[in-house]
């Protein structure tokens, strides 16, 4: 956009925010929820300031509030908030420590050898009995139970070394081992 669109447009937006924005609040019934959707709305103006400034600038805002309104109402992961005098019961401890946990443990992960990732995440996280997930790696079952004894045992030995507490980028094919 040259300087003299630039300047026409931060014109426009001086003359009629006041009004834009009492608009915005009817739409939205909140100032916060009002001053996102007026932003929301001009940053979309600015962009096609070329092609609207000519016609009814006020309008095209206008209709695009509308719209835009629209489409938050429809979002789906719109969150209804409910003011109440009584606070809501504060979360557990801190959760910290389960960050900490669930990191060393996906370094620990990372750091086994593919074989062992697979039988634990097609054991533990799929939840598969041992004859499918035979069937899947193309092995006996009795080797699933000892792949698996065999990763548990790893997992353990690298969760007590505090190296694993440190990042290290995932070791991939046979140096995992």
């Amino acid at each position: 956009m040259n300087a003299e669109h630039r300047s026409e447009f931060e014109a426009f937006v001086a003359a009629r925010s006041p009004a834009l924005f009492r608009t915005a609040m009817g739409l939205t019934g909140h100032r916060e929820e009002a001053e996102d959707l007026l932003q929301t709305v001009l940053a979309k103006a600015y962009r096609h300031w070329r092609r609207i400034r000519d016609g009814h600038p006020e309008a095209y805002v206008r209709t695009a509030m509308y719209h835009q309104q629209v489409s938050w109402w429809r979002r789906p992961t719109r969150l209804w908030e409910i003011s109440t005098g009584d606070l809501p019961e504060m979360g557990s401890a801190d959760d910290a420590e389960d960050v900490a946990l669930r990191l060393a443990l996906r370094r620990a992960l990372y750091r086994l050898a593919p074989k062992y990732r697979a039988v634990l995440v097609l054991r533990y996280l799929e939840d598969l009995p041992d004859d499918e997930i035979a069937r899947i790696l193309g092995c006996k079952p009795t080797t699933v139970r000892s792949q698996v004894a065999r990763a548990l045992d790893r997992l353990r030995g690298l969760l007590s070394d505090p190296e694993t507490l440190r990042w290290k980028e995932p070791v991939h094919g046979s140096e995992a081992r």
